[in-house]
């Protein structure tokens, strides 16, 4: 189970200021692609999981991730996950012809069969993705994640941390918010139902 305070920041002013006040922490900038995949007769939908490609700084890396049972409330997301590294050059050609991931060798693939499939060779679609600068930050004890989202339809900006008490980081993060005058809201949703909304939220 993945824990994440997530925070939504309005506007790339407030993203600038946030980056701008905590600078001296930041660690790399990673550029994401994430591309999410599904049945033609929407097999993990149906069952509120999905499946994910992303590309990290081009064809560096890249990570298959599982996801399921998302739940976001007051800021805090809570979701299944299961994920791990393949060759980003097989990725690239699961990207551009779908009905191949079904045939990767690859764990994750094998749990998308056997649950979702009963055991069977799948056939997968491709319902698009969007693009992620995710800037990294150790602060105060956190591991901050800092993203400037870009969907087809828009930009939007937000601030995350992975925790197991994050209560504690909330209050912290919202606390320092708050003192610089940084505008945020809770996030309501997750990028990918973002994305499938097709609007930002």
């Amino acid at each position: 189970m993945e824990v994440e305070v997530k925070l939504g920041l309005p506007n790339a002013a407030a993203h600038s200021k946030f980056k701008s006040l905590i600078s001296e922490s930041h660690i790399k900038t990673v550029n994401q692609q994430n591309l999410f995949f599904d049945t033609p007769t929407a097999a993990l939908a149906s069952k509120r999981a999905v499946l994910r490609l992303r590309f990290l700084d081009g064809v560096t890396r890249c990570v298959v991730s599982l996801k399921a049972k998302a739940v976001l409330v007051d800021g805090v997301s809570r979701v299944e996950e299961d994920e791990e590294e393949i060759d980003p050059v097989l990725a690239r050609a699961c990207a551009a012809d779908p009905m191949k991931l079904g045939s990767v060798d690859s764990r994750i693939v094998r749990r998308c069969r056997d649950e979702f499939g009963d055991g069977k060779d799948m056939g997968f679609v491709c319902l698009g993705g969007f693009e992620n600068v995710r800037d990294v930050y150790e602060w105060r004890g956190m591991k901050l994640e800092v993203d400037e989202t870009k969907y087809a339809f828009g930009v939007s900006y937000e601030i995350e941390c992975e925790s197991e008490d994050p209560e504690a980081v909330k209050k912290e993060l919202e606390g320092f918010l708050k003192e610089n005058g940084v505008d945020y809201k809770y996030s309501e949703m997750s990028k990918f139902a973002v994305f499938r909304s097709g609007k930002l939220p």
